[in-house]
């Protein structure tokens, strides 16, 4: 085990990463390199680990043969990039609060027409895109205007795409970002924008 924590540190120390050494801390079967990762609040979490396994190999009877010709048990290397998914996916949503940025949003814009008579209009749009790749929904339902602005406020949509009587005369969005910030554009001038 002595042997095993040296390489580690040895291959830690050789390419220049930083860390600390926790005693004590390492599997049942080996030592390991723990990736902790910070969130928006200063929180350390423990993500992604690599860890040397002694055990396995020999309960499993693995082997190879060496340049000797001789059957050597092999030592076998866990690796979790990200942990758990799950613990992964909790770290991002406390990490940015729920407001993903535009790329990670599960939903990423939400056409919000004021009136029904908007609903062919926003449809056209929700069609471009959907076809561009951008997640996008349609906000149909017979509701308060108000309301539905701050439902996808709350749902922390990066973007409310309203749709009146100006916007369709002019064929345009008026985009709504979450701070309520607001601006006419094109369907393809907001395309763009959201993409970079």
């Amino acid at each position: 085990m002595d042997h095993a924590e040296a390489a580690l540190e040895f291959v830690l120390n050789k390419k220049g990463v930083s860390y600390k050494l926790n005693p004590g801390d390492g599997a049942f079967y080996g030592p390991k390199i723990d990736f902790h990762i910070q969130d928006s609040k200063g929180r350390s979490w423990q993500c992604g680990t690599i860890q040397l396994d002694f055990q396995m190999p020999e309960k499993f009877e693995c082997s190879y043969v060496d340049e000797k010709n001789e059957n050597q048990t092999p030592i076998l290397i866990h690796r979790a990039i990200f942990g758990a998914i799950e613990r992964f996916m909790a770290i991002l949503i406390e990490h940015y609060e729920g407001a993903f940025p535009f790329w990670l949003a599960p939903v990423q814009a939400v056409m919000l027409p004021i009136h029904s008579s908007h609903g062919t209009f926003a449809e056209s749009i929700l069609k471009k895109l959907e076809v561009a790749g951008i997640r996008v929904n349609l906000d149909d339902r017979n509701e308060k205007f108000g309301l539905k602005i701050r439902e996808a406020q709350k749902q922390k949509i990066p973007y409310m795409l309203v749709i009146g009587d100006k916007e369709v005369g002019n064929n345009l969005v008026s985009v709504r970002n979450r701070k309520g910030e607001q601006k006419d554009m094109t369907v393809e001038e907001f395309i763009r924008f959201a993409k970079n």
